[in-house]
């Protein structure tokens, strides 16, 4: 019971990574707070749960400072935060991906992790106890052509995290970063832009253990980091994908 007491929010928890993470947490003790664009795919990871499912879009503003407001009426506090909600571009040559699907990337890879910030740091620093798991990606170590916004997106992501974590340090609070390799979840078939056994072999081709990375394997991973068992790692960009970063 790793996280025992421990509040969590989940963003993007209602299906794939997000609600691996969401239930680990929850096997480890953690009250979740399961936030999804998707309402209905909220409430139905969360039913399995006891958690608490809140409507959120990561990118919007308001729609992210009620997910604080809700989770601090609910709970009264925020210990973790797991900024997992993400999309991709369709695989195109860079210049040919539209303005409307690069701004949606920025929006919901980029922009919500400021927005989060925004709302759930200062209560966290007031706490002086926090940790916030960023979920990133091979694709900002070692990016794949033909999604080139989305691996600048996660590239950013792991930046960011290092800069969150220097200046947060002092105030108690940890972040670090996850970097999985593509997994067979709902978005695996807009990375490979044709879900065929000929695409997903030449995907697992280049991962050195030759599987797809599982919610579990991020559950697990995102336990750790965002339990007091890593109370001494901050800043950290770990992959989780078999080998493939070698």
């Amino acid at each position: 019971m790793r996280l025992q007491d421990k509040i969590a929010i989940v963003t993007g928890a209602g299906s794939g990574f997000g609600a691996g993470i969401a239930r680990k947490f929850a096997a480890e003790g953690a009250q979740v707070v399961v936030a999804d664009i998707n309402q209905a795919a909220a409430d139905q990871v969360a039913a399995t749960l006891g958690a608490r499912a809140v409507r959120c879009d990561v990118a919007d503003g308001v729609s992210v400072a009620a997910l604080a407001q809700t989770t601090m009426n609910t709970f009264g506090r925020i210990d973790i935060l797991v900024n997992n909600a993400g999309v991709t571009h369709l695989p195109a040559l860079m210049e040919d991906v539209s303005e409307e699907d690069f701004d949606r990337v920025m929006a919901v890879n980029c922009k919500s992790v400021y927005l989060l910030a925004r709302e759930i740091v200062p209560l966290m620093k007031q706490a002086k106890y926090g940790s916030i798991v960023n979920i990133a990606s091979t694709a900002g170590v070692s990016p794949r052509p033909r999604l080139n916004w989305y691996n600048a997106s996660k590239g950013w992501l792991i930046t960011a995290t290092k800069a969150m974590a220097i200046e947060l340090a002092p105030f108690g609070i940890r972040v670090n970063a996850l970097n999985p390799v593509a997994g067979d979840t709902p978005l695996l078939k807009s990375f490979m832009g044709e879900d065929t056994p000929d695409m997903r072999a030449k995907f697992l081709s280049t991962i050195p253990i030759g599987r797809f990375s599982t919610p579990e394997d991020l559950g697990n991973a995102a336990c750790f980091l965002a339990s007091d068992e890593a109370s001494m790692i901050t800043g950290v960009a770990m992959e989780v994908d078999g080998g493939r970063c070698i």
